[in-house]
C-alpha cells in the first residue's frame, strides 16, 4: 500500500512536471509533447477496442493519424502553412475505410466506427490544444504563442478533481452518476468546483487578457464538461470489462485515464472562447 501511494506520487509529480513544463517552455516542446500524447493515446485507445474482439483497427496508422492531425492543425493555426495541410490526413481517413474492402475482416462496419471514432474522440480534442495555443493578432497580423490558455484547462481539471475527491471523501453522499461511476458524489462534484472557480479569480489577477467572468465562465465550461468526459471514459471501460485504459503510467493507468476529462473539455473550451469572440 505504501509503495503503490510512493508510486502514484512520484508518477503524478513528474507527469505535472512535465505537462507544465513543456507548455510553458516553447511552442516547440508544446508541439513534441502533445504529438507524443496524442499519439499514445489514439494506439491505446486502439488497443482497447481491438482487445474487445470482433473489432481490429490498425493501431499504427490510427496513431500516426492523430500525430499528423495535431502537427497539421498546428502548422495551421500558427499560418506556416495553408489548408493543403490536411489533405494527406484527408487521404489517411480514405485509407482507413477503403482498406476494409480488401482486408476480408470480420466486422468492417465496426472497424470503420471504431477507426473515426479514435480521430474524433481522442485525436481531435488535443489537435484542438493550438487553438486556444496560437493567437492571431489583428494589430500585428503574426501569430503569438499564448501557453496560459491550454494550460489552464489542464490546472482547472486538477483542481475540480482534487476538490471533488476531497469533499466526496468527507460529505459525500448523494451519487452522481452511480450506474457508470458509483464512486462520485454531487457534493465531490460541486466542491471541486468551487475549487475550480475560486483559482478563477487568481488567473484572472495574473493574466487579465480576459476578466473575471470570462475565466469563471471558462471554469465552469471545462469542470461541466470535464465530468462528462471522465464518465465517458468510465462508461467505455464499463463496457470493455477493463479498470485501468492502461499502464503506461505506473499507479496512474493510461493515457486515456490521465486525459478523459480533457477530450471532452478542450473541444468545449474552444466552443465557448469562441463565442465569447476571445480567439
Amino acid at each position: 500500500m505504501k509503495n503503490n501511494f510512493i508510486q502514484r506520487a512520484v508518477t503524478g509529480a513528474l507527469f505535472v512536471v512535465i505537462l507544465v513544463g513543456c507548455i510553458l517552455y516553447s511552442p516547440l516542446s508544446f508541439g513534441i509533447l502533445f504529438t507524443i500524447i496524442g499519439a499514445l493515446s489514439v494506439h491505446e485507445f486502439a488497443h482497447l477496442v481491438n482487445r474487445n474482439g470482433g473489432v481490429s483497427i490498425n493501431k499504427t496508422i490510427t496513431a500516426l493519424g492523430g500525430a499528423y492531425l495535431f502537427l497539421a492543425l498546428m502548422g495551421f493555426c500558427t499560418s506556416a502553412i495553408d489548408a493543403r495541410v490536411f489533405l494527406p490526413y484527408l487521404g489517411l481517413l480514405l485509407y482507413l475505410m477503403i482498406t476494409e474492402l480488401y482486408l476480408k475482416k470480420e466486422n468492417p462496419i465496426g472497424n470503420w466506427a471504431y477507426a473515426m471514432l479514435s480521430q474524433l474522440y481522442v485525436a481531435l480534442p488535443f489537435a484542438l490544444l493550438n487553438v486556444l495555443a496560437f493567437q492571431n493578432s489583428p494589430e500585428t497580423s503574426s501569430v503569438t504563442y499564448n501557453p496560459i490558455l491550454p494550460l489552464s484547462i489542464f490546472v482547472f481539471i486538477w483542481l475540480s478533481d482534487t476538490g471533488a475527491y476531497c469533499v466526496g471523501s468527507l460529505i459525500g453522499k448523494h451519487r452522481l452518476f452511480e450506474r457508470i461511476s458509483p464512486k462520485k458524489s454531487w457534493e465531490g462534484s460541486i466542491g471541486g468546483a468551487i475549487f475550480s472557480i475560486a483559482s478563477s479569480f487568481v488567473f484572472a489577477h495574473f493574466f487579465p487578457f480576459m476578466s473575471t467572468w470570462q475565466w469563471a465562465g471558462l471554469v465552469v465550461t471545462v469542470v461541466i464538461f470535464g465530468t462528462w468526459g471522465d464518465l465517458t471514459e468510465s462508461l467505455m471501460k464499463r463496457q470493455l470489462g477493463i479498470k485501468d485504459s492502461g499502464n503506461i503510467l505506473p499507479g496512474h493507468g493510461g493515457m486515456l485515464d490521465r486525459f478523459d476529462s480533457a477530450l471532452m473539455a478542450i473541444p468545449a473550451a474552444v466552443v465557448y472562447l469562441y463565442v465569447m469572440t476571445m480567439i
